[in-house]
């Protein structure tokens, strides 16, 4: 199953309202029995609904596609960010660990290193569960259905209690004007809290990100100390965060 067919259909239909059967055939190039099969998988995780000779979207144009749609996409590049956060890390040093399926990744890049991590969503700490040498720090919280971040005042003051080396933070978008943001209220406070008990910020952040302003914003981009972004990130938007302050690494 190809994920990105499964997005241009997201894509499609959000931007819509609706999209046909025929209609996203003709937009993708696949079949339309494979179209069928493609809405009943976004039809279970929440994306749209399904109707006769098509379907209706049920995300808003500001939400973020679900967890296990994002999870497919651009995973070697999400693996070469990964490898380069993990790079900044040395051994000894505690990290809180944002939520997102790039920080997934980063979780698993850290899986055979001597570090502290508290992971800030269920899948990260679930990486994290047999690694030989990591020492695992679970916050409370409540997890977001699918995505499994914790959010909540639980999470925000576990986050409180502690002081880290580093807070490796994900996000659904970066500017240099409008610095760090995310789509969910809640998931915006949490990270707000892993910077104010982190002594560095490091994010992890794919190119299209980078000239992407989301809902709510999370911190400047002065705050912030390391992007590592891969190497189609376009060049004035890497110039504008290191006018910033920002070290920029390409993974």
């Amino acid at each position: 199953m190809s994920a990105e067919r499964l997005r241009a259909i997201t894509e499609a239909v959000r931007d819509h309202g609706r999209s046909s059967v025929v209609e996203l055939a003709e937009l993708t190039g696949a079949s339309e029995m494979t179209i069928r099969r493609d809405l009943e998988v976004l039809a279970e995780q929440g994306v749209l609904e399904r109707y006769r000779g098509g379907a209706r979207s049920l995300l808003l144009r500001g939400e973020e596609p679900p967890f296990a749609l994002r999870a497919q996409e651009g995973l070697e590049v999400k693996r070469r960010i990964a490898a380069e956060v993990a790079s900044l890390i040395a051994d000894g040093e505690s990290v809180v660990l944002d939520s997102g399926t790039t920080c997934l990744e980063v979780a698993r890049a850290l899986a055979h290193r001597r570090v502290t991590v508290m992971p800030l969503s269920l899948h990260a700490a679930n990486a994290l569960a047999d690694a030989p040498h990591v020492t695992l720090l679970l916050p409370g919280g409540q997890p977001r259905r699918g995505e499994l971040a914790l959010t909540g005042p639980l999470t925000e003051a576990s986050l409180a209690a502690l002081r880290f080396d580093t807070a490796v933070v994900g996000c659904c978008g970066l500017t240099a004007e409008d610095g760090l943001t995310a789509y969910d209220l809640a998931d915006a406070a949490v990270k707000r809290a892993a910077i104010a008990s982190s002594r560095r910020v490091v994010v992890a952040a794919e190119a299209a990100k980078l000239s992407r302003t989301a809902l709510a914003q999370v911190a400047p981009a002065a705050a912030l100390h390391a992007v590592v972004t891969d190497r189609t990130a376009p060049t004035d938007a890497v110039d504008a965060l290191a006018a910033a302050g920002v070290t920029v690494r390409k993974a």
